[in-house]
């Protein structure tokens, strides 16, 4: 037997006093099986230490709601006894060490947290952050988790329909791979985690247990030093061919009543699913080691526990059903094992008992490993406010600077990415990547879901109250922009290193931002995951990402036919801007791409009138006045129009000049702006109605053949669609050239 030495425990990811809880626990020193099922349970990535107490903060109910955080993904109602349901989740750590595996198995696992819920997987989305283009070790990040996404995704058969992608040096040394699922069932047939029945049978289904993975849970909750590729062990090994039988293995068993609760094996494996499980039911849980099935010889119960072998699942079945569930996943190719049993909770409630080679091996209280884990109020300094922006260059050339900004990493084309993934699978998709949000039909009905990922983490950085709410702000905007009422979000909140108070402030910050915002605009949050120690020690690597809080946002169409899209739809069009533009630079693309500064605040987000505007567009956009939307983000007006003109093989002839001058006008990023395109025999009622509900509308001009042409006062500038498509669609296939797979 291994003796629980101080350099074991630390080895575990256990402070001092997070072990002395142990012992007052158990009673007596764990021997290394339970040290190791604490060690996962109380990381960060299991038990949310850090973060707990903040995110019971948010706002997380509504009448939509119908389950909020807690199971493995949140629900909410479409109508007509449907429910979609969905989640976003990272694989940063993984990703970073081993790219192709560890974004492929990020999205293998975001798929179980759907399809467990008895949910078919109908969209991927991906949010991604990657460090400087020029990083000798980038363009290898960057192929092996784009494969990766589409490896898996593509031959799963769920499209995968849109996401975000930015670079900044912050992720030189940890890039954040953040991946999401939207899954749709009837709202009767949802399916929970919380195990009951004593005596029911616990089951294991789909691969076998192998040693790949194990510690991946605490691996997630450090940060990186010099030892990052020595991790490699600890990153899970995928297999989408499996995934897509256990998906409807799963689905074929829960048309049947057998079930009584299910749990996907995602991080910590073994151990997370069987606690979380017990817990959340109030029973006890005994597992027969020796039963679970194995890839390979001579497994200890310890690696049995914590591995994370991908593709499996743990269910409690009603009693008597075995064969029949058996039958149902050997039909599949997968493996099943009843491997334990529910036990009846004493008067200190349940116990995780294992059992191995006829020894009890492990005999905690769950309580501790649960409900009672550690849980930190760590100290936090606010960010300090940014200071105001002085000596602000004006822009001198419209034309090339809007070249280089359709030009730049963060605006350019992402076509070389989403056309490596199979995002019309299904044959569902309506809105393909390149707009503000995918809009994928629900199967055999009218309606459509929309679907978008939004994050800027410089205003977070900069500002993380007005950053959070932007976020949220961005995914409520982009739902609207596509026609669609905005239901509800799922979050993934990237940090750095929860213990150095001034992270911890950006944490804090941005979810009371965030909060703010969902409370605004009634856009719940009923999902998600925190991933904290995201920095990087590593030799080429820098310190702390920027503050990444990733927002999933999820939001319905009665009629997909009537969604909006952005491109100009023909000549003769009036481009109208609606909102009240401010004219702020502060953190814009503009500023740091053609200027060199990242500096200032972040635009200002009000939400009274962000509520007010999206309203507004969306009605106008069911009347069937609008022809085409966009809402206005990073590069501001200016990159908003090329972006419809590109879309639609349209050009715009621009003529209204602005008091604020050409940089403030074109290239700042207010908040809460839309770009529609209205025909004339609808404008005269679209700007009343405008008028009527308060919303200033700015007509700037009209849509033309094949140029976009600013008329200013000081000259005009005149861009050939050729020439921004050239601009627009060069950054990744030189970044990453043909033998881009081989990277």
């Amino acid at each position: 037997m291994t003796q629980i030495t101080p350099q074991i425990v630390a080895e575990h990811g256990l402070s001092e006093d997070e072990y002395a809880r142990v012992l007052a626990a158990l009673g007596r020193e764990p021997n290394l099986v339970e040290l190791g099922i604490f060690s996962v349970m109380w990381s960060e990535h299991c038990s949310y230490k850090s973060s707990r107490i903040h995110l019971k903060k948010l706002p997380t109910t509504g009448p939509q709601v119908i389950c909020g955080p807690g199971e493995n993904a949140g629900v909410v109602d479409i109508g007509d006894g449907q429910a979609a349901i969905f989640k976003m989740e990272s694989h940063n750590h993984p990703s970073y060490i081993e790219p192709y595996q560890g974004a492929a198995t990020g999205v293998g696992g975001i798929l179980r947290d759907v399809f467990t819920m008895g949910a078919r997987p109908i969209a991927n989305m991906n949010a991604l952050r990657f460090g400087r283009p020029d990083h000798p070790r980038m363009r290898h990040l960057i192929a092996g988790v784009v494969h990766g996404i589409g490896g898996y995704g593509n031959c799963v058969g769920v499209p995968t329909v849109g996401g975000e992608v930015n670079f900044h040096p912050a992720y030189d040394g940890n890039i954040l791979v953040n991946a999401m699922t939207v899954g749709v069932a009837d709202t009767d047939r949802i399916f929970y985690s919380a195990a009951s029945g004593v005596g029911n049978p616990i089951v294991y289904v789909g691969s076998k247990t192998g040693r790949d993975g194990i510690h991946g849970a605490t691996m997630a909750s450090a940060d990186f030093g010099e030892d990052a590729e020595e991790k490699r062990p600890t990153v899970q090994v995928g297999d989408p061919f499996t995934e897509k039988l256990l998906i409807e293995a799963c689905l074929e068993l829960m048309a049947s009543d057998a079930i009584v609760a299910i749990q996907d094996m995602g991080a910590a494996g073994l151990t997370s699913s069987s606690v979380e499980m017990a817990s959340k039911g109030g029973v006890g849980i005994e597992l027969i080691m020796d039963d679970v099935p194995q890839r390979e010889s001579g497994m200890t119960p310890y690696e049995m526990m914590l591995s994370e072998s991908q593709e499996r699942m743990l269910m409690v079945l009603k009693p008597g059903r075995e064969a029949e569930a058996e039958a149902i996943f050997r039909k599949w190719e997968l493996d099943f094992a009843v491997i334990g049993r529910v036990t009846e909770a004493g008067p200190d409630g349940g116990r995780m008992v294992l059992k191995w080679q006829g020894d009890t091996v492990c005999d905690i209280p769950l309580g501790p490993l649960a409900d009672d884990a550690p849980l930190y109020d760590r100290p936090h300094v606010p960010t300090p406010p940014a200071k105001a922006l002085v000596d602000i260059p004006e822009c001198a050339d419209l034309r090339a600077d809007l070249l280089a900004l359709m030009a730049s990493p963060d605006i350019a084309s992402r076509r070389w990415i989403w056309e490596q993934y199979d995002h019309m699978v299904g044959a569902d998709t309506v809105q393909r990547p390149g707009g503000d949000a995918a809009v994928v039909r629900v199967h055999g009905t009218g309606k459509a879901l929309a679907i978008t990922t939004d994050c800027t983490p410089r205003y977070c950085f900069a500002d993380p109250v007005e950053g959070g709410k932007q976020a949220v702000a961005e995914a409520w905007r982009n739902l609207t922009a596509v026609g669609a009422t905005p239901l509800a979000i799922t979050n993934c909140l990237n940090f750095a290193n929860p213990q150095r108070p001034e992270i911890m402030g950006q944490i804090v910050g941005c979810l009371e931002g965030m909060g703010d915002a969902c409370r605004a605009l009634d856009f719940p949050i009923v999902s998600g995951n925190v991933s904290l120690y995201n920095e990087s020690k590593a030799t080429g690597g820098g310190s702390a990402i920027l503050p990444t809080p990733a927002i999933g946002g999820v939001g319905l169409l009665a009629d997909w036919s009537k969604s909006a899209t952005i491109g100009f739809k023909g000549t003769g069009d009036v481009i109208i801007l609606l909102g009240a533009r401010r004219g702020d630079l502060g953190q814009s693309l503009w500023l740091r791409e053609l200027h060199g500064r990242e500096e200032g605040p972040p635009p200002r987000v009000d939400l009274a009138a962000e509520k007010l505007v999206g309203d507004y567009v969306r009605a106008a956009i069911a009347s069937g006045q609008v022809t085409a939307c966009h809402d206005v983000s990073d590069g501001g007006i200016a990159v908003a129009l090329a972006e419809m003109a590109l879309a639609g093989g349209h050009g715009a002839l621009i003529n209204a000049p602005h008091p604020l001058g050409v940089a403030a006008s074109y290239f700042a990023e207010d908040q809460g702006l839309y770009i529609v395109t209205v025909q004339d025999a609808a404008l005269l009622d679209f700007l009343l109605h405008a008028t009527d509900a308060g919303i200033e509308a700015e007509p700037l001009g009209r849509t033309i053949a094949s140029r976009l042409i600013f008329e200013l006062n000081q000259g005009d500038f005149a861009i050939p669609l050729d020439d921004l498509r050239k601009a627009h669609e060069g950054f990744f296939p030189q970044l990453m050239g043909e033998d881009a797979a081989l990277a």
